[in-house]
């Protein structure tokens, strides 16, 4: 197993210039097992921007719905606006029916839904991505601001 990064206190994950290239080309690994670490992995990175593309990779895998899955959760359970983002991005432009409801189904299970508060602010995060600069990710939230009415 390739060492991706090291643990820090707080759950997040101190990514060296190395443990980064190393993520990236284990993304790249046949075993689905290892692109879903990485997918966790790399979603608890504070700037994904940094590593949108293979993020986006991830959660279109086409092989392995649990690579989708845990990339989804982990960008999900980050709790902010990019990790939302990326989901949303994938989720618009996923092509393979299962792919595409492997990300529904994290979205709509996403547990901020369980409680008022968390849920209040899942709404307030899609509520700023309705007015996104990717039409796709404006779409996507907009129509789950819909369902909610």
């Amino acid at each position: 197993m390739i060492e991706i990064s090291r643990w820090q206190p707080g759950g997040v994950y101190d990514f060296t210039e190395q443990g980064l290239r190393d993520a990236i080309a284990a993304a790249e690994s046949p075993a689905w097992s290892v692109r879903a670490a990485v997918g966790r992995r790399l979603a608890a990175t504070p700037q994904i921007e940094g590593v949108a593309d293979v993020l986006h990779r991830l959660l279109l895998d086409a092989q392995d719905t649990g690579v989708t899955s845990d990339t989804a959760s982990a960008l999900l359970a980050r709790r902010d606006l990019a990790g939302l983002r990326a989901v949303l991005a994938a989720r618009t432009v996923a092509s393979d029916q299962g792919t595409a409801d492997q990300l529904a189904a994290e979205l709509d299970c996403d547990p901020r839904w369980a409680t008022g508060q968390d849920g209040d602010e899942l709404i307030v995060q899609l509520r700023t991505l309705a007015a996104d600069r990717d039409p796709n990710v404006r779409n996507e939230a907009l129509s789950r601001l819909t369902r909610l009415r």
